[in-house]
């Protein structure tokens, strides 16, 4: 019974993220449609706003590599994915499917929504995304980052569930203790429902129906009124012990649907104030420390600084979603403008202190990380517009050139990298081990293993041969075609 809802929640689920993919498309067997990878990078593209590698066809081969190419991307996001292999997902069995899919859901739906609650509900939360450069977050060891993953998990599920009982306390005898049998009598969601559209049921006449009629009531109006995808049937819910994993997956939209719902102005106003406060504390910090430490060693700065972004990182989160209001200048309030302006200004105040720290390291350490930082400049130019492949063609070439003489000099820092001594002449630390363990990093994953000359090379040779078909072409042409129909439909067919 179990495993029955899960597939079926999870299918819907899948279903109404797929609805905004391009082309929209819908699945009906999860455990088949899995088995080729494209479900899957599909589903992650939509979730992740990235464009995933893939093999087109649907061989053996390309369907093991599409699923590698979705798990390779999972762990990227410090997932952990205990006893999923590509086998067993080519094959549909039922539950490694089912928890790669409750793992993606939790990711990405769940914990995603559930981190703009943590600081509200004063739970520990993970830090989000930084504003600067990622370069200068501080490396943690991946048995430390797993037990703050492990944490956030466990917070992430109680934020959702807090969020549920203040959605429901404010009707009375509604009770919420779980994900389990507190839902079996419809009566939390419609009250949550009731809490965000007042006047769309009616609790007392609700009070008096069976389970199954409050469901189904709370499913309608949910699927009509607020665009809620119906991920669950009754039958799922009233039963003795339903399955906790659905019923988050569908709790979870109904906070979708509030975080959507619009401000009043008075809330915004407030809460622009505090944010300002914040951030003028912040400006009058970080200029003190700036102060504070300007007698001190490359390494004390260092350290005082990555204290400081500790502690912004952490203090910054309830601010999180008024400062990335996706409002345009045009709709922003005076006071809004002006937290946004401040917010700028005390990111730019952060990134000039990180660029001078940078300048500030010892040789040769110094001539690597403006070295890296040349290199992820170059990695990080747009591609040029292939409409006009000969002008792509030489902006390839150069950009071809100026990538390989910067990577002649590679080897050389690595190996300085490798074998620099981190001590100085009273055995004291000249760099923290964390700056040492980034440059590494970056050297090896973003640089090494990107490749982007062959990437460029690859482009370039794409290129080349459009403008060579079109030269062909062209050439072709060079001779009267008749009348002005036969020559659009001649343009219209090639």
């Amino acid at each position: 019974q179990r495993e029955f809802t899960q597939k079926k929640t999870f299918t819907s689920w899948i279903n109404s993220i797929l609805a905004k993919h391009t082309p929209p498309y819908v699945i009906s067997d999860l455990y088949t449609d899995i088995q080729q990878g494209h479900l899957l990078l599909d589903l992650l593209e939509v979730l992740s706003g990235q464009h995933l590698p893939r093999e087109k066809g649907f061989n053996t081969f390309q369907c093991r590599s599409n699923i590698e190419n979705a798990l390779t991307f999972l762990k990227s996001r410090s997932l952990k994915l205990i006893n999923i292999h590509v086998a067993d997902l080519i094959e549909g069995k039922p539950s490694i499917v089912l928890g790669l899919i409750w793992t993606i859901i939790f990711h990405f739906h769940i914990e995603e929504l559930a981190r703009t609650l943590a600081c509200t509900y004063n739970q520990p939360s993970l830090d989000c995304s930084s504003a600067v450069d990622s370069s200068q977050k501080t490396s943690r060891s991946a048995k430390k980052s797993a037990k703050i993953k492990e944490r956030w998990k466990m917070s992430a599920t109680k934020a959702l569930l807090l969020w549920a009982k203040e959605q429901c306390s404010l009707h009375g005898s509604v009770s919420v203790t779980d994900f389990k049998s507190s839902w079996r009598t419809g009566l939390a969601f419609l009250a949550i429902i009731q809490t965000m559209r007042p006047g769309l049921v009616d609790l007392e006449k609700a009070k008096a129906r069976s389970n199954k009629e409050n469901l189904k009531e709370a499913f309608r109006i949910a699927e009509l009124e607020l665009n809620i995808p119906r991920l669950l049937e009754p039958e799922d819910v009233d039963i003795m012990n339903p399955d906790e994993k659905s019923i988050m997956t569908y709790v979870a939209q109904f906070l979708q649907y509030s975080k959507n719902l619009p401000e009043s102005e008075e809330d915004m106003q407030e809460k622009v104030r505090e944010a300002m406060g914040w951030l003028a504390a912040q400006e009058k910090k970080l200029a003190k420390l700036v102060v504070e430490t300007e007698n001190e060693t490359y390494y004390q700065k260092c350290k005082e600084m990555m204290s400081f972004m500790e502690t912004f990182n952490q203090e910054k989160n309830p601010f999180l979603p008024v400062l990335s209001s996706k409002r345009s200048e045009a709709e922003l309030s005076e006071g809004q403008q002006q937290m946004r302006e401040e917010w700028d200004k005390v990111i730019s105040q952060i990134n000039e202190w990180k660029t001078k720290l940078d300048q500030m390291l010892p040789s040769p350490l110094d001539s690597i990380e403006a070295w890296l930082q040349e290199v992820e400049r170059l990695q990080a130019e747009d591609l040029p517009d292939l409409q006009d492949p000969f002008k792509a063609m030489f902006v390839f070439r150069e950009a071809i050139v100026m990538f390989k003489g910067l990577m002649d000099c590679f080897d050389s820092h690595l190996d300085t990298l490798q074998s620099f001594k981190n001590e100085d002449e009273k055995n004291m630390p000249l760099v923290l081990p964390e700056k040492l363990e980034e440059m590494k990093r970056r050297l090896f994953s973003n640089i090494r293993l990107t490749n982007s000359s062959t990437f460029l090379e690859y482009h370039y040779g794409l290129c080349s041969a459009i403008a060579n078909e079109v030269m062909l072409k062209l050439n072709i042409w060079d001779v009267k075609y008749g009348a002005k129909e036969s020559v659009e439909s001649l343009l219209e067919n090639w």
